[in-house]
C-alpha cells in the first residue's frame, strides 16, 4: 500500500481510482473504506475522499450506519441511458415482455462481447423467484444458451469462444472443443440452443437468435429458470415461444425472412 496520502495525485489518476471504486463495489456488492483502500492500494484517507466525491454525485451510497458503501442510483440512470441507446434492446422489449408473460420465467437479451455474452436487458415473469439481475453481466459463451446461439450463428464469436480453454462450471459443462463444435452445428440446424445446469446447478435455459436487417444474428433472446420448474421437457415446450419472440424482435429490427 502507498502508505501516505498524495496531494499531488494527477486528475487522470483520480478518475482512474474513482472508476476502480465503482468496479470494486460492483464486484463486492458493498464494502467499507478499509476494504476499498486495500483493493486500490491507497491510504484510507484517499479512499475516503474518493468515496465521498462519488457519494456526492449519487454514484455510491452508504448502507445504513454500518460504514459500508454500495453503488448508488445514479449508476442505474447512467446504465439506463446506455441501454436506451441499444436499438436491439428497445425494439426487442415488447417481444421479451410478451415472452415473460407467456412463460412466467425470466427473459434476457444478450449481445456478443469478445469472448463472452453480455446481458443488456431482462424481464422477469410472474413465476420467477430469482432475484438475480443479469443485466450488465458477461457470461461464458460455451455454458449459456445465449452464448451458444451467438457462437453458432456468428463465426467471429465462435472463434473467440473456442480460442482458449473451456472452463468447467458444473459437471454438465461442455469442456471438449470437438463436443462443443458438434453442439453448435446442431444449434444451427435446430434454430435454438438449450443449457441444462451448465453454468449453475439448478439453472436451465433456452435461447433463439435475433437477426438484424441483413439477416445476420446480432443478439439472442433467452428464457431461464430453476431446473425443477424449467425441466428438460418444459424447455422443449417453450422453444416455439422463444423462437417466435426472437423472430418478432428480428422483424422489429427490420429483418424480413
Amino acid at each position: 500500500m502507498s502508505g501516505t496520502p498524495d496531494a499531488r495525485t494527477s486528475p487522470v489518476q483520480s478518475v482512474d481510482r474513482a472508476v476502480t471504486v465503482l468496479e470494486v463495489l460492483a464486484e463486492l456488492g458493498e464494502g467499507g473504506v478499509t476494504e476499498i483502500a486495500h483493493r486500490l492500494d491507497v491510504h484510507k484517507s484517499t479512499a475516503f475522499r474518493l468515496v465521498t466525491a462519488l457519494e456526492a454525485r449519487g454514484l455510491v451510497e452508504q448502507v445504513g450506519d454500518r460504514g459500508k458503501y454500495r453503488l448508488g442510483m445514479a449508476v442505474v440512470r447512467l446504465a439506463g441511458a446506455v441501454t436506451d441507446q441499444l436499438d436491439v434492446t428497445r425494439r426487442a422489449r415488447p417481444a421479451c415482455e410478451e415472452l415473460a408473460a407467456t412463460t412466467g420465467e425470466t427473459v434476457n437479451v444478450a449481445l456478443p462481447d469478445g469472448d463472452a455474452a453480455i446481458n443488456v436487458d431482462q424481464v422477469r415473469g410472474a413465476s420467477s423467484v430469482v432475484t438475480h439481475n443479469w443485466v450488465g453481466e458477461r457470461t461464458p459463451l460455451h455454458a449459456t444458451s445465449s452464448g451458444k446461439v451467438l457462437m453458432a450463428f456468428c463465426p467471429p464469436v465462435r472463434a473467440a469462444g473456442t480460442a482458449g480453454r473451456l472452463r468447467r462450471f458444473t459437471d454438465a459443462t461442455t469442456t471438449r472443443r470437438r463436443d462443443l463444435e458438434d453442439v453448435l452445428d446442431k444449434v444451427v440446424v435446430d434454430g435454438f440452443a438449450t443449457t441444462a445446469e451448465e453454468l449453475e446447478v439448478g439453472l436451465n435455459a433456452v435461447a433463439a437468435p435475433v437477426r438484424g436487417p441483413d439477416g445476420s444474428v446480432v443478439a439472442a433472446i433467452s428464457v431461464s429458470g430453476p431446473s425443477y420448474r424449467l425441466t428438460p421437457q418444459r424447455l422443449q415446450e417453450v422453444v416455439p415461444a422463444v423462437v417466435a419472440a426472437a423472430d418478432r424482435a428480428s422483424t422489429a429490427l427490420g429483418w424480413r425472412a
